[in-house]
């Protein structure tokens, strides 16, 4: 047996059908089928039942799969410790942030990091719900989560620092002569709120309940961005982290009393290496708990 069949064979359960996993693989069909076929002779057991909607594994196939990602999550560690050395790191780094946390903090973390070590690849996306951002720690499959705080926080996580979230008003609403609003002041205002998973619109809806405001909601959104640009033309108020306000709004957002802080965390891979210990150091020298700027 070979990690590359374990690789196969972990695609092809992720994808569910042969086809799909050699697109992913970027090689041909019949060498990911042959490989399957190999690994379960020199097994002696069936790995995937071939149903109608695609490749299932089996009961001995999923206990496989599970040691299978394993031995391929040790072996690429392996790779870029061995190739890592005081003044080179090289490899691949996925990471992933909750939308509207860290905007600011982590593209300059991540641009140190690039000129400190300019081999290594960093591949980073953005995912608003927070479960689906535990399912991927949980699988090994980000080098580091940068997400909120939760109920379900993993007792290793790194505290960064706060995110201070502010309100977004309209040009020439009646609250921008205020150097903070004070929450029971937005009683009857309409919101622009998040998809209803993401981490940020929970946030929103228990600072509303915690200051007895029933939501009156004017439209969803998927973007920090565009909740910010939506409220400044007057769709409605909105609640953002100070740190996610795009350039050029700063003079119409506001600090809210009482303060809405939310604690941010990094989350690393099991046994993780030197490259997302790297990146770490760079978050925590980072800037957080900053208060939205003052009003001109």
């Amino acid at each position: 047996m070979s990690l590359r069949q374990y690789e196969y064979a972990l695609a092809v359960a992720e994808e569910g059908s042969v086809t799909a996993a050699a697109e992913l693989l970027h090689v041909a069909q019949p060498s990911v089928s042959q490989q399957i076929r190999g690994l379960e002779r020199e097994l002696g057991v069936e790995l995937f039942a071939r149903t109608p909607t695609g490749l299932v594994p089996t009961v001995v196939g999923r206990a496989f799969l599970r040691e299978a990602e394993v031995a391929v999550r040790a072996s690429r560690r392996a790779r870029e410790t061995a190739r890592a050395s005081a003044d080179e790191l090289v490899g691949e780094l996925v990471v992933a942030a909750q939308m509207g946390f860290g905007t600011r903090q982590l593209p300059g973390a991540l641009a140190a990091l690039r000129r400190r070590f300019p081999r290594l690849e960093v591949s980073v996306f953005e995912e608003p719900s927070s479960a689906e951002l535990e399912r991927l720690c949980r699988r090994g499959v980000l080098n580091l989560a940068l997400m909120a705080a939760c109920e379900r926080t993993p007792a290793d996580a790194h505290h960064l620092g706060d995110e201070e979230f502010v309100v977004v008003l309209a040009a020439g609403h009646r609250l921008l002569a205020a150097d903070r609003v004070e929450l029971r002041e937005l009683e009857g205002e309409q919101w622009v709120r998040f998809d209803r998973d993401s981490a940020l619109d929970g946030v929103l809806l228990d600072v509303l309940r915690n200051n007895d405001l029933t939501p009156t909601t004017a439209a969803r959104v998927s973007q920090t961005a565009t909740a910010v640009r939506w409220a400044a033309n007057g769709l409605g108020v909105t609640l953002v982290p100070s740190s996610a306000v795009p350039q050029g709004h700063e003079h119409l957002v506001r600090p809210v009393l009482p303060a809405v802080p939310q604690p941010v965390i990094a989350v690393l891979r099991q046994g993780a290496g030197p490259a997302e210990t790297a990146l770490l150091e760079l978050l925590r020298r980072e800037t957080w708990s900053e208060s939205a700027p003052a009003r001109s």
